[in-house]
């Protein structure tokens, strides 16, 4: 299989002007990883300038290409990518390589002299078998960041399973803590809709980079992140963890409503539901005057955080009563009005109407010339100085293998034409 791109397609220059000046301008990444974690932390990178390099299977490419559906469809031929692609893989190039035969390897190996960062997330030891493991390619680039993003992590008896999402959300807790109250109809543990884990575990890998990457200013060594989907759902338990650690009171699922902050939920109104939350007696003495029911700031049953934890029930019964007069632009207006937040239940179309998020700029269009205009997250960092780039659209497999082989390790056309012929790259 061919995998490179129409030339002349792809003639057209896809990235807009870039800033005069990102954060990580001049920041060489290598990205090994696939599916969500590692592809999104690489993405992270390049949002703040750095030049990342996805390095995909010959052919095939990263998994996640063929996850579907739904699909993202070429305007001018037959080709496919699932939109989940999209979704972590804007600002990088592509280049396939075989790196498990000994010319891949020694590809690679040449591109990590001369890279900053290099991200992978296979198996612990995988890659250390093909002499790309972290003191292998430390020998040769002693100022390399090398992070490792796995299931388990690096060490610890687990550290050779695999590990997905679904799963760290399992052993890590979220599952026990997410779900409908026992008692009630579909109680039972139940995942976050998205990928969770994969999310924090790809945001604390870029955590780990960047510090890692400030580290090296200051002493010029490079170093072995170790990044782990339980590590990193465990971490995100917080309050849930603690309760059990510090007080041995496991605090129960509790669905919509929050387990220790009362009223924190969502309330039914007379065209709908709101999203109410009160973190404080303050808060709720406003939103009772708002309701028209001033004296629940003094009633005992509810003027105090623990006493409306112990009323929740009754206290919801009455705010239902009171909240059902009017219909949500009502009372997004009051509530708001009187400093308590208060939101509408959005889907996804809604979302994409909202004019806080389209004046934040959270939806960015992406020009690819074979896929047509792609459609992206905008970034949630936002700088005064240094903003944010986001304007080249997820890469076709292997798309910049030719360009990246000449221009950084100065190969010739028939050092590549031998290459591809024997499905190296």
């Amino acid at each position: 299989m061919d995998d490179r791109p129409n030339q002349a397609a792809l003639s057209a220059d896809c990235p807009t002007e870039a800033p005069a000046e990102r954060i990580l301008d001049g920041v060489k990444v290598l990205d090994l990883s696939r599916v969500v974690a590692g592809p999104l932390a690489g993405q992270t990178l390049a949002d703040l300038g750095a030049d990342v390099v996805k390095i995909e299977r010959v052919g095939e490419g990263d998994d996640l290409r063929t996850l579907g559906p739904p699909w993202v469809t070429s305007p001018t031929t037959e080709l496919e990518q699932s939109t989940y692609f999209q979704t972590v893989n804007r600002g990088k190039k592509s280049l396939t390589l075989d790196f498990a035969r000994p010319e891949g390897a020694e590809i690679l190996k040449a591109l990590a002299r001369e890279s900053d960062v290099f991200i992978e997330n296979f198996r612990t030891g995988t890659l250390a078998r093909y002499g790309l493991g972290y003191e292998d390619l430390h020998a040769i680039n002693p100022r390399l960041i090398y992070c490792s993003i796995t299931g388990f992590g690096q060490t610890g008896p687990y550290r050779d399973r695999s590990g997905y999402d679904y799963l760290a959300q399992a052993m890590g807790g979220q599952m026990a803590v997410t779900g409908l109250p026992d008692g009630m109809t579909g109680a039972g543990p139940m995942r976050v809709g998205v990928p969770i884990a994969d999310i924090t575990a790809g945001n604390n890998a870029v955590i780990a980079i960047l510090a890692a990457l400030y580290h090296r200013e200051r002493s010029g060594k490079g170093q072995h992140i170790d990044i782990s989907l339980l590590d990193s759902q465990v971490a995100l338990l917080l309050n849930s963890l603690s309760a059990w650690m510090n007080a041995r009171a496991p605090l129960p699922r509790t669905g919509n409503d929050h387990p220790t902050a009362v009223p924190n939920g969502v309330f039914a109104v007379k065209d709908g539901h709101i999203l109410i939350a009160t973190f404080n007696d303050r808060e709720f003495a406003r939103l009772a005057e708002v309701l028209g029911h001033p004296e629940w700031g003094q009633d005992p049953r509810y003027a105090r955080s623990r006493d409306r934890l112990a009323n929740r029930v009754q206290l919801t019964e009455d705010m239902t009563e009171a909240l059902s007069h009017h219909g949500k632009q009502h009372w997004m207006k009051a509530i708001n009005g009187a400093k308590v937040s208060c939101g509408p239940i959005n889907d996804m179309a809604d979302i994409e109407q909202d004019e806080q998020l389209a004046v934040r700029e959270m939806f960015v269009t992406l020009h690819h010339p074979v896929m047509g205009d792609v459609r992206v997250a905008g970034s949630p960092l936002k700088f005064s100085e240094t903003p944010v780039d986001i304007s080249r659209a997820p890469p076709l497999v292997g798309e910049d293998s030719e360009a990246i082989l000449r221009e950084r390790l100065t190969l010739t056309d028939t050092e590549i034409q031998n290459l591809r012929a024997n499905k190296i790259i």
